[in-house]
């Protein structure tokens, strides 16, 4: 039993809060996309046409999730990324919201929603991670 408790706690540094927490340090619009699972506007986000180098970071916690290096211009209204800093920066999930199946991106970290990934991306992995800029901060890095 002592096994199952275990596997099933959070890892430590998890990044977990109320819905009323997350109301109190969040903007209406941040609150409605990460915790809501809302869409910003599309061509209206603030790194959107951003070519600073540096690294994008989960806006609720931090997380390390995408390299500026990854970042290409989709054409589509939303920051666009090839893949992931790592594969344990996101988490995967079904959606199935608004009648279509999607795959929707999470924050590993404090399960903000931060997107959907797309199977049209440039090769060789053809992926396109489109991401919400409300989710996002830029830590830039010299060139």
């Amino acid at each position: 039993m002592l096994l199952c408790a275990a596997a099933a706690a959070e890892p430590p540094d998890r990044v977990v809060k109320t819905d009323a927490e997350w109301k109190k340090i969040l903007t209406p619009e941040q609150y409605k996309v990460c915790r809501g699972k809302g869409t910003e506007k599309a061509f209206c986000g603030l790194f959107l046409d951003t070519k600073e180098k540096g690294l994008y970071v989960c806006k609720l916690c931090g997380n390390p999730l995408f390299r500026s290096s990854s970042k290409f211009h989709s054409g589509t209204g939303w920051p666009s990324f090839i893949e992931p800093v790592s594969p344990a920066s996101v988490r995967l999930e079904e959606d199935r919201s608004f009648g279509m199946v999607r795959t929707e991106v999470l924050c590993a970290r404090c399960d903000a929603h931060l997107g959907h990934v797309f199977d049209d991306g440039p090769p060789p992995a053809g992926k396109r991670f489109c991401i919400n800029s409300v989710c996002l901060d830029l830590v830039t890095s010299p060139t």
